[in-house]
C-alpha cells in the first residue's frame, strides 16, 4: 500500500495495465505508469520516483476484530455487485501464466505463497508453510534481530524486531494460551499477538512491527533478484 502523493503532490491513479499479475498504474496529473508491487514510477515524466509506503497489516478478521472492537469495516455496495470479481477470482489467476521462466531446480514452486521482508537493503523469502509449522522463527536481517509469528489461525502473520531498549530478547510462544501469548526468556514477560507486553518487568512496551508482504514466489524473486531464501531447521541468528 503506497500514499497517493510524490513530494507532497496528490496523485489520482487508474488501472493502465498489468505486468505478470502486477497493477500497473497511470497518474491522472502526468501520465507516469508506477508499479503496484514496488510503487515506483518506471515510465513517463515521474520515472524514478517512489510513493511512501504505508504499512499495512493483513491479519484475518477474527484478529482484527479482537484487537479493534469499536473497528468499522467496509462492506459491499449492492449497487456495484456486479463489478465486483466473482468467488472463484483467486482460483482462475492460479491457472494465469507467469513470465518468470520455470526453474527445474527452483528451491520451490513459483505460486508458493511466502513472506518477504526488506530490511537495510537486504531481502529474505519465508515460506509461509514453514512459519505456520514453527509459529514463532527467530531470525536476523539486514543487522536487526527479529521474529515472525503466526496466529492462532493459521494464516495471520507478524514480523517485529526483537530488540527492546538496546536489549536483544528470545521470544518463544506460550503453550496453550488462547488467545496467543508470548513471552521472552530474558525477563519472563508476557506479550500479546499485537506485540504489547501486558505484564512483567516490561509490561507496556510495544515491539516495532516489520513490514512484510505477503506474495507468490515467483513475483518476489522477480522483483528481489538478490534475495535470500530461509530454510527450516536452519540455527536462527543469535
Amino acid at each position: 500500500m503506497w500514499e497517493a502523493q510524490v513530494d507532497k503532490q496528490p496523485l489520482k491513479f487508474h488501472l493502465a495495465g498489468i505486468n505478470n499479475q502486477n497493477f500497473i498504474m497511470s497518474d491522472e496529473a502526468t501520465g507516469s505508469w508506477w508499479q503496484q508491487v514496488s510503487g515506483a514510477a518506471i515510465q513517463g515524466p515521474l520515472k524514478g520516483k517512489q510513493l511512501p509506503a504505508v504499512f499495512v497489516d493483513e491479519v484475518s478478521f477474527a484478529v482484527w476484530k479482537r484487537e479493534h472492537p469499536q473497528g468499522r469495516v467496509l462492506r459491499p455496495d449492492a449497487k456495484y455487485q456486479a463489478r465486483y470479481e466473482s468467488a472463484e477470482w483467486e482460483s482462475g489467476i492460479q491457472r494465469m501464466p507467469v513470465v518468470t521462466p520455470k526453474d527445474p531446480q527452483a528451491v520451490w514452486p513459483p505460486r508458493t505463497l511466502i513472506i518477504g521482508l526488506t530490511i537495510n537493503g537486504q531481502s529474505k523469502a519465508y515460506r509461509q508453510a514453514d512459519l505456520v509449522k514453527q509459529l514463532l522463527t527467530l531470525d536476523e536481517l539486514g543487522g536487526v534481530p527479529l521474529f515472525q509469528v503466526v496466529g492462532e489461525d493459521g494464516q495471520s502473520v507478524r514480523v517485529f524486531e526483537r530488540r527492546v531498549a538496546g536489549r536483544t530478547l528470545e521470544f518463544f510462544v506460550r503453550p496453550a494460551s488462547q488467545p496467543m501469548q508470548l513471552t521472552d526468556a530474558e525477563t519472563g514477560s508476557i506479550w500479546d499477538f499485537s506485540g504489547k507486553a501486558i505484564s512483567g518487568p516490561l509490561a507496556g512496551q510495544q515491539l516495532k512491527p516489520v513490514p512484510l508482504l505477503k506474495d507468490y514466489w515467483f513475483d518476489w524473486q522477480l522483483y528481489h533478484p538478490k534475495t535470500t531464501i530461509f530454510t527450516l531447521g536452519a540455527r536462527a541468528a543469535p
